[in-house]
């Protein structure tokens, strides 16, 4: 004699519905997330048309100290006496930016007078390089 169980097994079913819900939510989550992380600082102007030259991008002058108190201009050798007189046809061409590679061992006279020979080369504004901590 068979005996009957009295449970009936069904299969197991995926609802997609759900997972489509869950989807939808993050979907909107990201979007709305990622519009508050953009800043909107400018205002929206219609720039007219016309034909111009493109614009270079050009490297600002390097000027390295190094630890023995060598100077260089963008690699190339020069002492405090030559500083001014290299530099200014490097600045020539437009107002290209200095920036200043000190080792942190370098003799700081000799670095402050280097850029006091720059500026009297012409420069006007310095950025001094330094490694992230």
């Amino acid at each position: 004699m068979k005996l009957k169980r009295s449970r009936v097994s069904r299969r197991g079913r995926i609802e997609i519905i759900p997972m489509i819900d869950v989807m939808f939510f993050l979907l909107a989550t990201f979007m709305l997330a990622s519009l508050s992380m953009q800043t909107l600082n400018s205002l929206k102007v219609d720039l007219p048309e016309g034909a111009a030259a493109p614009m270079s991008h050009r490297e600002p002058v390097s000027l390295t100290v190094t630890r023995e108190g060598k100077i260089l201009l963008d690699k190339t050798p020069v002492t405090l006496a030559t500083l001014a007189a290299t530099l200014k046809p490097m600045l020539a061409a437009d107002d290209r930016g200095v920036v200043v590679n000190a080792d942190s061992a370098a003799p700081e006279g000799i670095v402050v007078r280097a850029m006091l020979r720059a500026r009297a080369a012409g420069v006007e504004h310095f950025t001094i390089a330094v490694r992230r901590e």
